[in-house]
């Protein structure tokens, strides 16, 4: 590779600092850097291979070396350069500061800058500042029992996952937004560079408020390689890398080569001439009331993969190319030439200039290190328990809708929900801790109300026809799942507090997002120096059942399945099936710590079923006997009516309603299920119900006709090991879906009304005969409906106008 290194030919606007590009480092501090870098790296390799003589006091044997050699070298060089400028640039202007590692698999770099800056022993007492800790955290690495091979919730300074490709500018841009002095530095790799996730989240630059918001420097840096092949940006013309960055709202400073001292000259002035940049759009903005929309810097870095580690291994070349990925030097232990090469490698960073006899870091290493709480392993921000204050939520009942009998009066939930959210964004206008975020859907999703109290983010163009936009909203809307879960994520990992508000079929496209934010909540459960943060909630409304007119495309209600898969002691899901308890619900999760939760609710006109009293009481049982629905009157029940979700609870007491009319002696239960985890044994979930509860609520041999809000298997899997499983029948979803009216999605799925009546005469013994009449009634009105569309478009009278009249 070249040594050349150059910069943006863009002209410098005056800051008070003048031209950093001709600001030169003195010796002593060219020294100090490049002191620091080979420490980092030295640390760096001794992870990936050594479990003993880490300072080399002795000639390096086959037994000093690990068994097996797991990890990625091949990122860590660029990784350290960088943070090794972060730290000069911190100490140097009194910085706060957060980085986020997108190349996330150079664990090794982010926690070597860590033992080296001193936050890994505080937090890790037993991994000291010398010889002894040197050969703990060298061991621990990828070793069983240790750490993982990438940045992960044990790192100290981390928010970002090393599993997390692709999503490491949106969490930088969630952390900085209303992080008014706040640098997030970003460090992007150039294979993560090539996923969609990444591609949106640069238009996060027109969503960030230079006012209220910190900044973010995103750093590209360009290795050249993936696991195995080139990557795009990698191979880009300059002129067309600059233009894609211009594009996206960016001026380039680049460094590159792979001379150390002059990339360290280079990196310097780059590091300087961003965050000059920086300061002045700030200050602009902040002082001189400019509200043009000016580039964000963004340094472009290319510097060789694996850069320092073997040129060439059993003749093939390494640095610089895909080899060195992972483990340059594969077979330490059994090949005499690769033990040698190990050594000569380690001795080229020439450690006994950089740690003492004791094996602790010599001044000249540490001298760029900031202090406290500036260090990048140790800023709160990266802790955000630290940081996160009670949310202000109003009693509910100011909000309530007045329910003085079930099913009397109708309201839409989400947008009742929308009016106390209203609420916390007033109540958060100045302290500016919690965002709504959602694609393009906040109006669609009946939130709204909302906007009374803060508009929709936007630094970009504007017309005199748009609505709503602000730029100092906390309400973000794009129209990509990935970035509003990547900025909600960052948002939350550093203290705040936010929703999320989706359709509920478009909401998979964040899975492998969601994945790994349960286990980032799993893992920092188990460290104590973790502080909680608020959960990551998610609003799933404009749901499977009233995507009629949207047609098949919109229809999934599988993001439940998915949730219930992970982590019981993280995930919680609900269901309400009203207004009422749709505010009790998310009162409950607004308060939340450390969990994801995922309500489901409607977003047109619903029956109120419950007062905010009962629904109180009911949400905080999760499941319950709805006595008013049914008609056991203290006889046991001769079957169970069961519902999850606000359609099915429509389609379970209009059923309820039809047997009260035609079979009055039947003994109906009729059981609400709000928190779908009840249904799991107590021993697999928290909120699941013990076998005593369960069989005192749904029986033990008596029928359970069960309509639920998605996809009926899912019920069986929960409650598949129950007594009374085998009397267990579940409506639900069933993949049945096109653009017509709501009534004959329930029927095309089978979890309509009659046909509820008909599994109730198909599983009652005795019922097949005696009310053989009523069956075929409950048949020939499912044959009307086909007939009643088809020819008037709308579903039948009976349905369209029906009302609880229990």
């Amino acid at each position: 590779m070249s040594d050349d290194t150059r910069q943006a030919s863009a002209p410098l606007p005056a800051s008070g600092r003048g031209d950093p590009r001709l600001a030169a480092l003195t010796e002593d501090e060219l020294r100090t850097l490049d002191a620091h870098w080979r420490a980092a790296n030295y640390l760096s390799v001794g992870q990936i291979y050594l479990m003993s003589n880490p300072l080399l006091t002795e000639p390096l044997r086959p037994e000093h070396v690990k068994p097996r050699l797991l990890g990625h070298w091949g990122t860590s060089p660029g990784l350290n350069l960088v943070h090794t400028h972060l730290n000069r640039v911190i100490k140097a202007r009194g910085q706060d500061a957060l980085c986020i590692w997108g190349p996330g698999h150079g664990g090794p770099a982010v926690l070597a800058n860590s033992w080296l800056e001193g936050t890994y022993s505080e937090t890790y007492p037993d991994i000291t500042r010398d010889a002894a800790g040197m050969e703990r955290l060298f061991r621990q690495f990828s070793f069983p029992g240790g750490v993982p091979s990438h940045v992960a919730p044990e790192t100290p300074g981390s928010i970002h996952e090393g599993g997390e490709l692709g999503y490491a500018l949106s969490h930088a841009y969630g952390a900085a937004l209303d992080n008014p002095d706040l640098l997030v530095a970003c460090v992007i790799g150039d294979g993560e560079a090539e996923t969609g996730p990444l591609a949106a989240s640069w238009h996060s630059n027109k969503f960030l408020d230079p006012v209220h918001d910190g900044a973010v420097l995103p750093i590209l840096h360009l290795n050249g390689y993936k696991i195995a092949n080139p990557t795009v940006l990698s191979r880009l013309p300059d002129a067309e890398l600059d233009a894609l960055l211009r594009g996206y709202g960016h001026t380039p400073i680049h460094v590159s080569g792979d001379d150390p001292m002059t990339v360290h000259r280079a990196m310097a002035a780059a590091m300087d001439d961003a965050l000059d940049r920086i300061a002045l759009l700030q200050r602009s903005a902040r002082e001189d009331g400019v509200s043009e929309r000016s580039p964000w810097p963004v340094i472009v870095l290319r510097t060789p993969k694996g850069w320092t580690g073997p040129a060439v291994v059993d003749g093939l070349p390494v640095e610089g190319t895909w080899r060195s990925h992972q483990v340059p030097l594969a077979a330490v232990r059994d090949n005499p030439q690769h033990l040698r090469q190990l050594e000569t490698w380690l001795r080229s960073y020439k450690p006994e200039e950089l740690f003492d006899a004791h094996g602790s870091p010599r001044e000249q290493v540490l001298s760029c290190v900031p202090d406290g709480s500036r260090r990048l392993g140790a800023t709160p921000h990266a802790n955000g328990g630290l940081l996160l204050r009670e949310l202000p939520l109003p009693p509910l009942e100011r909000y309530a809708v007045p329910v003085d009998k079930p099913g009397a009066t109708l309201h839409e939930p989400t947008r009742v929900l929308g009016d106390l959210l209203e609420h916390v964004m007033h109540a958060t206008r100045e302290r500016r801790d919690f965002r709504l975020v959602g694609p393009d859907e906040t109006a669609s999703n009946r939130l709204q109300a909302v906007f009374d109290a803060s508009g929709k983010a936007w630094q970009a163009q504007t017309l005199p026809v748009d609505e709503h936009l602000d730029r100092h909203g906390r309400v973000m809307e794009i129209l990509s799942e990935h970035t509003c879960q990547g900025w909600l994520e960052g948002y939350l990992l550093t203290g705040r507090h936010g929703l999320f508000s989706c359709y509920e079929a478009f909401v998979h496209i964040v899975d492998s997002m969601v994945n790994q934010h349960i286990k980032w909540l799993r893992v920092t459960r188990r460290l104590p120096w973790r502080a909680p943060i608020a959960s990551l909630n998610y609003l799933l409304t404009s749901h499977v059942w009233r995507q009629d007119h949207n047609g098949f495309s919109h229809q999934d209600p599988g993001f439940v399945d998915h949730i219930l898969n992970k982590s019981p002691e993280a995930v919680r899901v609900y269901l309400p099936p009203d207004a009422n308890t749709l505010l009790s619900v998310a009162d409950h999760a607004l308060r939340s710590k450390d969990y994801v939760n995922v309500i489901v609710a409607g977003k047109q006109p619903c029956f109120d079923w419950l007062s905010m009293e009962q629904a109180k009481a009911h949400c905080a049982r999760g499941a319950g006997i709805w006595e008013w629905a049914g008609t056991e009157n203290g006889r046991e029940p001769d079957v169970v009516l069961a519902c999850a979700g606000d359609v099915p609870t429509q389609e379970v007491l209009a059923a309820a309603q039809l047997l009260r009319r035609y079979l009055p002696d039947l003994a109906v239960r009729v059981v609400n299920v709000v928190d779908i985890a009840r249904l799991l044994p107590s021993e697999e979930h928290p909120h699941g119900m013990s076998d005593f509860e369960y069989d005192g609520l749904f029986t033990t041999d008596k029928p359970v006709i069960f309509a639920y809000h998605g996809y009926p298997w899912l019920i069986h899997r929960l409650a598949y090991r129950r007594t009374g499983h085998k009397n267990l029948h579940v409506r639900g979803y069933k993949e049945i879906g096109t653009t017509t009216t709501p009534f004959d999605m329930v029927v095309g799925n089978d979890l309509d009304r009659y046909r509820l009546v008909m599994d109730v005469i198909d599983r009652v013994p005795g019922l097949a005969v005696r009310a053989a009449a009523v069956r075929q009634r409950m048949e020939d009105a499912r044959l009307r409906h086909a007939e009643w569309i088809r020819v008037h478009g709308v579903d039948l009278p009976e349905v369209a106008d029906w009302s609880w009249d229990g």
